[in-house]
């Protein structure tokens, strides 16, 4: 087996994660449906080397800046970052070579756990300091909790994510009900934010009470978070996805969260709309920003990201 097809079997009763170095990624994930029948309830790809031509995110832990930063220009301090260009003008998750196409190192693992290294050098796609981020991946009942963990040696941004796409049963996910626990979204142009903070009430954006998603790659501001942002904060719940006897619930500790519901996928194993992202993170573009939560690390600071998802039997 190489390097890049190395696995990590996370398992309880009712969970199972394969999750690979590749990317710190969620490979395949696997819950017990209202029959006991096992379901798989994420995209993935027949190899894990298999998405090192592909650039879907499929499962993968994205940064070192989630979502996009508008014509690659990175301000810190002053100073000009120029990063690299992969999407409509903007850098888009980190860059061509952002942290999902890297072999995370394995520093700890249990059949219940796994924590996972990575150290991102001074100037790695543009982006000024060393970082050393730390993944911790842990199954317990029907729970997947993930957390990330960073720090650096100089100022620098850090916003991460996890990129797992859901479908609870079925061939597309065009058929779930999807909740949002979000009065605001952010309009976007190409992908990057305008500015604006838009009420979602009367827009195709309100999914407060839940409903089809449609065509949607959009950020939202998760309820309580509009007037600021606590870093280590209390979970909130963000969204709640239904479909085929199963309901996945998520919890974050982001101010944010982008939902792409895969319009744009157009080639085998997965046709548009297989599958749904949930992407807990800070909001894109916050470096022109500054009136929004703030994604700038310094020495001796931690930057912070934990999320839980839950899936159980639809009752």
């Amino acid at each position: 087996m190489t390097d890049h097809e190395q696995l990590i079997e996370l398992h309880s009763d009712d969970l199972h994660l394969a999750l690979a170095p590749l990317g710190a990624r969620v490979h395949r994930l696997r819950a017990r449906d209202g029959g006991g029948a096992w379901r798989d309830v994420v995209l993935g790809l027949p190899r894990v080397a298999d998405h090192l031509d592909d650039d879907r995110y499929l499962g993968a832990t994205v940064g070192r800046y989630a979502n996009r930063v508008a014509r690659g220009e990175l301000v810190v301090d002053g100073t000009t970052h120029q990063l690299p260009i992969n999407d409509r003008g903007h850098t888009l998750h980190g860059g061509p070579d952002g942290y999902d196409r890297r072999t995370w190192a394995v520093v700890a693992s249990s059949p219940t756990s796994a924590e996972l290294e990575l150290v991102s050098p001074d100037g790695d796609q543009g982006f000024p300091g060393t970082v050393t981020v730390r993944a911790r991946f842990e199954v317990r009942d029907r729970t997947l909790r993930t957390s990330y963990a960073a720090r650096t040696d100089a100022p620098t941004v850090v916003s991460l994510s996890s990129h797992a796409y859901y479908r609870l049963g079925g061939e597309t996910a065009a058929d779930h009900e999807l909740t949002l626990h979000a009065d605001a979204y952010l309009p976007v142009t190409d992908g990057v934010p305008t500015g604006e903070v838009a009420d979602v009430a009367g827009t195709r954006f309100d999914l407060r009470s839940g409903g089809r998603p449609g065509d949607l790659d959009h950020p939202f501001v998760v309820r309580g978070c509009e007037n600021g942002w606590s870093p280590g904060g209390p979970l909130r719940e963000v969204a709640r996805l239904r479909g085929h006897g199963l309901v996945l619930e998520l919890a974050a500790d982001q101010p944010g969260v982008q939902v792409y519901t895969a319009g744009a996928f157009d080639r085998p194993p997965h046709a548009p709309y297989a599958g749904i992202a949930i992407e807990p993170q800070l909001h894109p573009d916050t470096p022109h920003h500054p009136e929004w939560p703030s994604a700038v690390l310094r020495p001796g600071e931690t930057y912070r990201w934990t999320s839980e998802v839950t899936i159980t039997p639809d009752r």
